[in-house]
């Protein structure tokens, strides 16, 4: 009696297959070199400007050669209100329309991939490769500080000192901040992405409209409205190293961020699997 074969069937387009794709592209190898590049830049640029130091209180930049702790925060701040916008956005924004302008959308789809499951592949996948990059940055940046001004305990500007294990707690509290009040960046780039199957159109799109926003944020004449615009708490995470945390700013970033994210991924995706993908 022969026995039955018995065939493996394996689920088209794997996370693992999405992932090494990713990792191949020159766009992450580029994010990479940034955000290695970036805390040696800010531990050159200190070396020629000298010590910054002096009475009275100081800013993140003056207390940037502290210590590791100080290097990293100053990195945080310095990246916040651009960099790792752009990092988010090109990592949610690229992947749709790149298969289309690679004209290997509609064969995806063909696979068979259902719509739901490429959308879900790729935002996972973005997901991903951002949190790395967020964790990156300051882990980097707090080992190279460290090397470079010691593993001392952060010191505030205003002369408050927060030890280790404690700034180990405070940081991962900024990097899930800083993660959750990008999820907006990251719909936006994905909508673009999703309704202009033009890679640098979806992170452009996004990238300008946090920068409008963030011109429209210093329009003191807006009142209380400019709580309610994207990019109004990107900066919350500061009161993260405060003596007496008050994360009111934070949830309400956090609050905004999510709303937003629902609010543009849900008209994304309706209109995605909508759509007709020719190309």
């Amino acid at each position: 009696m022969t026995s039955p074969v018995v065939l493996a069937v394996t689920k088209p387009l794997p996370l693992r297959a999405e992932i090494v794709r990713q990792l191949r592209r020159r766009r992450t190898l580029g994010v990479l070199i940034v955000l290695v590049a970036l805390p040696l830049i800010l531990i050159a640029a200190f070396s020629l400007a000298g010590d910054g130091g002096g009475p009275g209180p100081r800013s993140f930049v003056d207390l940037g050669q502290e210590s590791g702790a100080n290097l990293t925060v100053f990195a945080l701040f310095a990246s916040t209100g651009f960099l790792i916008v752009v990092v988010v956005a090109l990592f949610a924004g690229d992947s749709v329309p790149t298969e289309a302008s690679w004209s290997s959308l509609r064969y995806l789809l063909a696979a068979p991939v259902s719509r739901t499951r490429l959308i879900r592949q790729k935002l996972i996948t973005a997901a991903i490769f951002s949190t790395a990059s967020l964790v990156f940055l300051p882990a980097w940046s707090l080992l190279v500080g460290g090397i470079a001004y010691g593993f001392g305990p952060y010191i505030g500007p205003t002369g408050e000192q927060i030890g280790w294990p404690a700034f180990a707690g405070r940081l991962a509290v900024i990097v899930v901040y800083l993660l959750l009040s990008q999820l907006v960046v990251a719909a936006l780039a994905f909508a673009f992405g999703v309704w202009t199957d033009a890679p640098l159109g979806a992170v452009g799109g996004a990238v300008v409209i946090m920068i409008v926003m963030a011109i429209l944020d210093t329009i003191s004449a807006l009142g209380d409205l400019r709580q309610a615009l994207p990019g109004h708490y990107a900066f919350a995470w500061a009161d993260a190293l405060s003596a007496q945390i008050d994360p009111s700013d934070m949830i309400s970033g956090v609050l905004w961020s999510v709303g937003y994210a629902v609010v543009v991924t849900s008209a994304a995706v309706w209109h995605f699997l909508r759509k007709d993908v020719t190309s």
